[in-house]
């Protein structure tokens, strides 16, 4: 499921009360409004009216066209017309990377409270002559959750499937992949602390909450169907980059945990203001 990895790099910005969105790009915003609005509803979308809806995003009909173009190529979306209008459907495999984001929204959690003390241990050597390759597959392994504790040898918290990590990049004869405990003298809190940059992550859910943690967030946006697209594809974005370190090694004040009630908050006081605008633009076909 290659298309799970990096689709957030947005050029897309709504600001309020100072704050800024962060940058994003029309397939992230894309992949929240499938994820919302066609995901298990059995149901195609006009393109005209996926039109509709991103104008008031200020994505430009051209962009959209140009992502959807891409997303087909990449078996994301189908593209069939009724009459003189053109509809979208899910693929199987849209459908299986959406629900991983779903799943990751709503049952992952902020802060990993069940860890056993197990790691997923990844090591990996490739040759100069497939540079791009390592290149991929350390970004790849950063997506799922995983940091460099030195060269060559990555870890992450608890057991992890990285079959999906390794799908298209043809390294399997090149990488070993094992579970392990931390062992004297070394300390799980050492692991994190060398592996992974906590104030990075803290300062992203940071980010999140001075943007989304006031009493009227987005007062420019035109309305809840745009906060809704908006909250939900940063959200996204963060749990997707969190790489869920164990809570016991986190400090007492990890500001995931209160980002994840405003989202929860928000998400909430957005769902049937935004579904009323969307029933309002969306002309749906059931296939």
């Amino acid at each position: 499921m290659s298309d799970i990895w990096p689709v957030y790099a947005f050029g897309v910005t709504i600001g309020g009360e100072g704050e800024s969105a962060p940058p994003a790009r029309p397939q992230s915003l894309i992949f929240s409004f499938l994820g919302i609005y066609a995901l298990d509803r059995g149901t195609a979308i006009s393109l005209g009216s996926m039109i509709d809806v991103f104008a008031r995003l200020g994505v430009s009909e051209e962009a959209l066209r140009s992502t959807l173009a891409r997303m087909v190529k990449r078996n994301l979306v189908t593209r069939h017309r009724v009459g003189r209008r053109a509809y979208l459907e899910l693929t199987p495999h849209a459908v299986a990377v959406l629900r991983d984001g779903r799943r990751r929204i709503w049952e992952t959690g902020a802060v990993n409270r069940d860890w056993d003390g197990t790691w997923t241990v990844v090591g990996f050597s490739l040759p100069d002559s497939r540079r791009s390759t390592r290149h991929d597959l350390r970004s790849r392994l950063i997506w799922a959750g995983f940091g460099p504790l030195q060269s060559g040898l990555w870890i992450a918290p608890g057991p992890k499937k990285v079959i999906d990590v390794f799908d298209s990049l043809d390294v399997d004869d090149h990488v070993t992949v094992l579970t392990a405990r931390a062992f004297e003298p070394t300390e799980a809190g050492d692991l994190v602390a060398k592996a992974f940059d906590i104030e990075q992550i803290a300062r992203r859910y940071r980010a999140f909450l001075a943007r989304w943690d006031v009493t009227r967030p987005l007062p420019d946006a035109p309305d809840d169907l745009v906060r809704q697209l908006l909250l939900h594809t940063d959200w996204l974005q963060l749990v997707r980059q969190d790489p869920h370190l164990p809570a016991e090694h986190l400090p007492a004040d990890w500001p995931a945990i209160r980002a994840e009630q405003v989202f929860r908050a928000r998400a909430e006081e957005y769902e049937r203001p935004a579904l009323k605008v969307a029933a309002g633009l969306l002309d749906g076909l059931t296939p």
